[in-house]
């Protein structure tokens, strides 16, 4: 039996990159998941989104593992509509254990000709998410007076970079709404603990915009140009960490082993946060 047979978990941005790799992580060590993703793109975001094939082939893999499988279509800016799917989850699953807060987009310009628009579309789907998705599962929570939450912040959550205010600002903020949160459920046995992780190989972070973005000194950068200084970035000399490697962070911080564990960062960065004082 896995770790977490019987249990029932939810992954926003679950359609593919990290929460994909979440999801079949987390189903097989035993998890039924539902997988939470919009599945369309943002007009301020330079790279395609997931789509409604995205979310279908990770339920696919979730039930290749003997696990059930759940697919919602909700962008996690709109409370109401994910408050009544994670309700809607609870009533057939009959329980909710664990919550990843996974969606996240990546934009950004230097803060003289940011654009009001993406600023809003980042913030509102990065942090503003993460509260509407710990907000619609923590009642659940209470009321079985146990869960595991996770929200994903990032290196930049920790040490900024420039042309990415909207970026660090949102993931700065992740850090504190589970730092505050931590204390708000601790009474009813919910852990709530962050993961920071560096650039890690998904579409996000593997795509044109990103690379324009990178290496604006060159007309038309490819991925492979952006390698090096994504490698410098981190510590360690690695450009790119795989999703896997954040999941088995993931797993562990939703074990019994980690009980006592919670406000807390897991640093999942190639050494990035040896950069920083905190």
């Amino acid at each position: 039996m896995g770790r977490f047979e019987g249990q029932v978990a939810l992954i926003t941005g679950g359609a593919r990159g990290m929460g994909r790799s979440h999801a079949l992580a987390l189903a097989r060590e035993g998890a039924d998941v539902a997988l939470f993703d919009q599945c369309q793109d943002v007009a301020t975001v330079g790279y395609p989104l997931a789509d409604v094939h995205d979310l279908e082939r990770t339920a696919e893999l979730v039930r290749q593992e003997g696990r059930r499988a759940w697919t919602v279509e909700v962008d996690v800016r709109d409370f109401a509509r994910l408050d009544a799917a994670v309700a809607g989850v609870v009533d057939d699953a009959g329980r909710l254990d664990i919550a990843v807060a996974n969606a996240g987009i990546s934009a950004g310009d230097p803060v003289q000709i940011a654009d009001p628009a993406q600023w809003a579309d980042v913030i509102d789907t990065n942090l503003t998410g993460v509260f509407h998705t710990f907000r619609a599962v923590a009642p659940h929570m209470v009321k079985a007076r146990r869960g595991r939450l996770i929200g994903v912040s990032s290196m930049m959550g920790r040490g900024p970079s420039g042309a990415m205010g909207a970026y660090v600002a949102s993931k700065w903020g992740v850090i504190g709404l589970v730092k505050s949160s931590a204390q708000d459920l601790a009474p009813f046995g919910i852990t709530v603990n962050a993961i920071a992780p560096g650039n890690v190989d998904t579409p996000m972070v593997r795509n044109d915009d990103l690379a324009r973005r990178v290496r604006p000194d060159l007309e038309s950068p490819t991925f492979a140009d952006a390698e090096g200084l994504l490698a410098m970035l981190h510590v360690q000399p690695v450009p790119l960490l795989q999703p896997e490697e954040l999941s088995a962070a993931v797993l562990w911080l939703c074990s019994e082993e980690a009980r006592h564990m919670t406000g807390a960062v897991m640093d999942l960065s190639a050494g990035a946060s040896a950069r920083v004082t905190a």
